[in-house]
Order: structure tokens, then sequence, then C-alpha cells
């Protein structure tokens, strides 16, 4: 009896464990699928605000290419929900199997158990069972047992009752699940022909872009030549800026500071460290925006034999979109490059964010900000219509994936 207990008991309990997983697998994915909605309509919003301005292929295709990687992932992320629905729904069938079957033998063993007692109740009645006792001991004891017995009726009848319900809301659950289902495979058809149509249409630039790949090659290695002579010139404002702070710190014998670090004051480690804890949670630096070039080395989507070195990402945005400072921080720098728009660099401890192609600016070298203050508006192209923001940040001297900083980028 107890080892039966204790097998039900593991049981149930396994199922409800693998339950909540489910449930909670089946959420995440349903959240990550109205993040990729989201981010599709925010893509399809910034192009038609552009599609009065004759845009080049190459943009094009880099708008398309990030269409399509989303829309791909959101066909992926809808199908594994539905796979998820399809295990759920075969467990929870098996389930309302099981529980049909204890059911019909409840009420079998009920059935009996009512005709037993009836039969009884004819053959002697209750006064004379406890009269027929041998003694007052045997008579409590069958007191007992009539109690006990009745109790159990009451308990096998509510029990009944119970299951009957549960089996209810499982078959309920059931129906919802099977609609459901039913819901994501047709909106993920759906998103299979649109799929389809912008191969096409991705396919169709690609072929124009191949008649003269020699010209967007070069366009494209000229654009990436321009980002380095931009990350030179941000590199040795840093490189210069941490020497100058371990030559002003060099008096102090106490400590050594490391010539590839800033030289820190306490202010400025509360800050970084501040700066650090917030790592994973910093905000975006436009307010609606889309990955068009990500963080690291990657081939070009035009001639995959050219590398693009990203220090940063490229960010798509609405035009005149105001920038933001991701952080409590100082307006460290200004810089204006040749043939190039306003860059601002602002610092967080031994910690840099620059936000390039700034069309106005808000502030001044040495403004102090505080997180999510504007400090400019995106320079808006009046030949493509693209406002185009490019981020970066630095540790030091070092480059870090903004992916990794930026609240679900």
């Amino acid at each position: 009896m107890y080892k039966y207990l204790t097998y039900c008991l593991l049981g149930l309990l396994l199922t409800t464990t693998f339950s909540f997983s489910q449930s909670g697998k089946q959420k995440e994915l349903e959240a990550r699928r109205v993040e990729l909605r989201n981010e599709i309509e925010k893509i399809n919003t910034l192009l038609a605000s552009n599609k009065s301005k004759q845009k080049s292929e190459v943009s094009l295709i880099e708008d398309l290419n990030h269409k399509l990687r989303v829309r791909e992932n959101l066909i992926k992320v809808t199908n594994q929900q539905a796979n998820l629905l399809t295990r759920e729904i075969n467990t929870n069938q098996k389930e309302i199997t099981a529980n049909r079957n204890e059911l019909k033998l409840l009420k079998v063993n009920y059935g009996k158990m009512l005709q037993k007692s009836y039969k009884n109740k004819n053959k002697q009645n209750r006064v004379m069972f406890l009269l027929s006792s041998a003694n007052f001991k045997q008579a409590y004891k069958r007191i007992q047992y009539l109690n006990q017995y009745a109790d159990y009726q009451k308990q096998q009848g509510e029990t009944i009752k119970e299951k009957t319900k549960a089996l209810q809301d499982a078959n309920l659950k059931l129906l919802a699940q099977k609609e459901k289902k039913r819901a994501l495979i047709a909106q993920n058809k759906i998103a299979q022909k649109t799929l389809e149509t912008e191969r096409i249409e991705h396919e169709q630039i690609m072929s124009s872009i191949r008649k003269n790949l020699n010209k967007y090659s070069a366009q494209v290695k000229e654009k990436e030549r321009e980002a380095t002579r931009i990350d030179k010139e941000i590199d040795k404002i840093i490189r210069d800026a941490i020497a100058a702070s371990n030559k002003a710190k060099a008096s102090d014998k106490t400590k050594r500071v490391s010539s590839k670090e800033f030289a820190l004051t306490a202010e400025a480690k509360a800050l970084a460290n501040d700066f650090l804890g917030n790592k994973g949670k910093l905000p975006w630096p436009v307010e609606k925006g889309v990955i068009k070039l990500r963080y690291g080395k990657q081939p070009s989507p035009i001639d995959p034999s050219v590398t693009i070195n990203s220090n940063g990402v490229r960010i798509s945005t609405e035009k005149n979109a105001k920038v933001r400072a991701v952080f409590n921080g100082e307006v460290w720098r200004i810089i204006q490059p040749k043939r190039s728009n306003p860059i601002v660099l602002i610092k967080h401890g031994n910690y840099i964010t620059a936000y390039r192609n700034i069309g106005k600016l808000y502030i001044k070298t040495g403004d102090k900000v505080t997180t999510k203050q504007e400090i400019g508006e995106v320079f808006t192209s009046p030949t493509n219509g693209e406002s185009i923001l490019n981020f970066s940040i630095y540790k030091d001297s070092h480059t870090q994936n903004p992916a990794s900083w930026i609240y679900k980028m």
C-alpha cells in the first residue's frame, strides 16, 4: 500500500514538474516570437518612411538581409512552439485517457459498494448489528466501522466529482491547445509565403548587383576604409588620454597603474562599477531602431570576399531621431572628422560610449549627462532618407560588443 502511494506521488511530481517545464518553455518561446514580430514591424515602418527616397542597392540588400534573418528566426521559433504544443497535446491526451479509465473504474467500484451497502441494510439493520455484539468493546468497534464505511462512501463520491471536473477541464485545455497550434501553423504559412517573396526580391537586387560587382565592391571597400580611419582616430584619442592619466599618477609611488588602462579617481571607479553593474540592462541609444550591422568581423552582404570589421553596431532609425546617452557620464570629446558628421564620446569611468553620425548636437564637451538624456539628433541623409547611428562601447582602449551591454540588442 505504501509503495503504491509512493509510486503515485512520484508520478504526480514528475508529471507536474514536466508540465511546469513545458509551460515555462512555451512562455519563453511566445515572448521571443512577439519580439521578432515587433522587430519586423519596426523594419517595415523604417523602410516605409524612407520609401520616397532613392535608396542604393547596397542599402536595400542590407535592409533585406536583416529582414530575412528576422523572419527566418520568427518561422523557426513558431515551429518550435507548434512542436512543443504537439508534445503537450500528446501528453495531455495520454493523461485524459488514463484519467477516463480510472474514473470509469471508480464509478464501477462505487456502484458495487452502494449495492453491497443496500443489501446489508436489508439483511439486518444498524441496531441489530450493534446489539449482537459480544461485548461493549466489540460494539464500539462496530460503530467505528459503520462510521468509517459511511465516510469512505462519501469520500469516494467526492473523488468521482473531482475527477470528473478535472477531466472536463483537461478536455477544454486540450481543445485550446489544438486551436493555438492551428493558429500558429496558419501564421507560419503566411510568414513562409512572405519570406519567399522577400527572397525573390533579394535575388533580383543581387542579380542586378552582380552585373557590376566591381563597382559595388569598391563602394563597400571605400566605406570600410572610412570607418577604419575614424576607428583609428578614436583609438588614438583614447590611448593618448590613457597615457596622460598615467603620467599624472606617476608621482604616486604607492599605486602601480597599467599604461593600457585609465588611472581612475575613486569617483571614476565608482561610476565604472555602476556602468559594469548595468551590463545587459543599458537602454538603446535611440528609442526606435533596428540593427543593420552587428559587432565584429563579417562578410559584406554585397561581396562575401570583402570582410567588414565593425567596432560597434550600425542602427537604422527614424528621421530626426533623438540620440540618448546610455548611462550617466561626462561628455568627454566631440570629434569632427573630415567628410563625416560629429562623433560624441561619453566617459563612464574607464568605459567610453561613442555615438557617430550626429546631425545636431544638444551638448558640449564637459557636460554631465544622465541615462537616456538626449544629446543630439541622428543625421538623416538627404539623398536616400536613411538615418543611421553608429554606436560603440570601449573599456579603456578595447572595443566591446554592444549586444552584451544594451538591453535586448
